[in-house]
This record gives C-alpha cells, sequence and structure tokens, in this order.
C-alpha cells in the first residue's frame, strides 16, 4: 500500500471526529479494510511503518485500547515506546508538555496519547511536532471506537447510511458517545441517545439526534444498539437511585430481545458490566458483534497510524 495525494487524511492529527470530513472518516475505513484482509492472512505483518517510531503515552489506565494500538503497530512493524504516567517524572510534577518533548527527543513520529482532561490532544497538537492520535481525553471524544464501531456497523449491514442506531447508557459520561454520533452522522445514519434522564445531557437534541428514555421504545425503532457501561468513576454524585433499579430500566437480556418482532445488532465498548447493561447470554449471543469490534479496533487503527505516518512523510 502507498499514500498518494489522493490518499491523504484533510487532517495532521487524529484528535476528534470534528476534525474529520465525511470523505476522511471513509479514506480510514477503506483503508481498514485492507489490513483487515492483512490480519486474516498466514503472515500479518507488512513493512509500511517500518521507518516510523511511534510513542504510547497514556495519563489513564487502559486495556483494550493500548493493547489495540501496540497490535496494530507492530502489524505495521513500526518502533515503539510505551509510557506510563504511574511511574514517570509526572509525578514529580513535570508538565505536559516537557513529557512529551523528552519522548520527542528521541525522535518519536507519532504520539498515542490518553489524558484525563478534555482537549489535552488539541493542546499539545500545538505545541510539538509530532502527528498526535487521540486514544480518549476524558469525557469528550475516543475517535478511533467511533471508527471502529463505524467499520463494524459497514462490516456487518454494508453500509452505514441509513441504519438506526441506538447508543444506550451512560451518555452524560462517555467520550465513545459524542465520537459515535458525530461518526455515524457524518456517514448517514439516523442516532437516537437512550437512558435516564439524568445522564443524558443537555445539549443532546441539539446534536440532532433522538431522545429516549424507554428502553423497549429504542430497541423496537433501532437496527443496532450500541450499549454503554454505566461510568462510575467519572461520577461525583448518585446520578440513579440504586443499580439494580438501573437494571431493570435499562438492562438488555435475552427475554427483551426474543420479544421484539425485528432481530436486532448489539454492540458494546467495552469493558462489558455483565448483568448491568447487558446479561452474560446477550453479550455471547448471535445478535452481538462485540468481538468483532475488538478485531476491528486493530485494523481501523492501523489504517489511521498508516495515513498519518504517510501524510508527514509527504510534508517532510
Amino acid at each position: 500500500m502507498s499514500t498518494t495525494a489522493e490518499q491523504q487524511l484533510s487532517t495532521k492529527h487524529l484528535l476528534g471526529i470534528k476534525e474529520l470530513t465525511r470523505e476522511d472518516i471513509q479514506l480510514i475505513l477503506d483503508t481498514a479494510e485492507n489490513f483487515k484482509d492483512i490480519l486474516n492472512r498466514p503472515i500479518k505483518k507488512v513493512p509500511s511503518l517500518r521507518d516510523i517510531t511511534i510513542a504510547n503515552v497514556f495519563f489513564e489506565n487502559s486495556t483494550r485500547t493500548k493493547l489495540s494500538f501496540e497490535l496494530a503497530q507492530k502489524r505495521l512493524s513500526a518502533d515503539i515506546i510505551n509510557f506510563a504516567s504511574a511511574s514517570s517524572s509526572v509525578n514529580k510534577g513535570e508538565t505536559l508538555i516537557d513529557t512529551v518533548n523528552n519522548i520527542l527527543s528521541m525522535k518519536v513520529d507519532i504520539i498515542v496519547m490518553r489524558h484525563p482532561y478534555a482537549g489535552a490532544g488539541v493542546f499539545l497538537s500545538r505545541h510539538v511536532d509530532a502527528r498526535i492520535v487521540n486514544a480518549g481525553d476524558g469525557a469528550h471524544e475516543h475517535p478511533t471506537q467511533a471508527l471502529l464501531d463505524a467499520f463494524s456497523i459497514r462490516q456487518k449491514f454494508g453500509e452505514v447510511a441509513g441504519k438506526k442506531v441506538a447508543i444506550i447508557g451512560d451518555i452524560l459520561h462517555s467520550r465513545v458517545a459524542l465520537s459515535n454520533i458525530l461518526c455515524l452522522q457524518k456517514l448517514g445514519a439516523e442516532v437516537m441517545v437512550c437512558g435516564p434522564t439524568t445522564l443524558i445531557p443537555k445539549y443532546a437534541s441539539s446534536l440532532g439526534v433522538k431522545v429516549e428514555h424507554n428502553l423497549r421504545k429504542a430497541l423496537e425503532w433501532c437496527d443496532v444498539a450500541n450499549m454503554l457501561r454505566i461510568q462510575l468513576e467519572r461520577q461525583d454524585i448518585a446520578y440513579f437511585p440504586s443499580l439494580r433499579e438501573y437494571v431493570m430500566l435499562y438492562g438488555v437480556n435475552k427475554a427483551i430481545l426474543d420479544s421484539l418482532d425485528k432481530e436486532i445488532t448489539i454492540m458494546h465498548p467495552g469493558p462489558i458490566n455483565r448483568g448491568v447493561e447487558l446479561t452474560s447470554d446477550v453479550a455471547d449471543s448471535d445478535h452481538s458483534i462485540i468481538l468483532e469490534q475488538v478485531e476491528n479496533g486493530v485494523a481501523v487503527r492501523m489504517a489511521v497510524l498508516y495515513l498519518l505516518a504517510g501524510r508527514r512523510s509527504l510534508e517532510n
């Protein structure tokens, strides 16, 4: 694969879905399609980023996203530096810019960063000479998760345009929700958010999405239900009376799915709180494409890194 002028992203960084055009998103998904074919071959490694060094800079704990990025980088033959804030000089008072500039002095080309504060990637992109990939910034955006979710829907249905997608759960504290809404809308899908009133942000309707508080109505409307977990680590007050009540009103089980007059597809960005937003018999059922999402995440992140590295090499 080679990056030509016709295959460039319109942006130097992947800071959020907001900054991407519909054409950018299509290019990433089309490129991911090629990489998924490669991942299914006996030899899964390609030399596409053999001369590129990538630093994974995570200021928050992560399992799936970090492992997915690392595997994508290894499949592309990139050199990798892993940085964990818990064992770094950040704990001694070092600033974000100083930390990253020290990493860049090692001739790093791309930084994949997760940070607890919204806008950290945007801030960094204005002060350092490297491509920045936002791997999640607070409760703001998680662009690669939205891209892999869109890719998974396209793989399942053939296209995203015209599909009805309900995002159900803790919308207020979720970085996945906003990125998904923006990405799906740019690709022509209809989007609904569903959850308790306290977990739906007041600005939701201004995003052009439907707002529903009744789970059954949401499931009857949608083709795809993307289930989000309750983000207790981001909640400083009680947003609903009890977890038991939440499960009764918004938990999806096999009985609910079997009672619908159509078959819907279940997605989840992980980690799943089994028995809360989903029962195990749903998460492990034929309705679920959760494991496909994990597999697709590697291909999508390979595509993002490949396209950003190609743009950097063309500009240098």
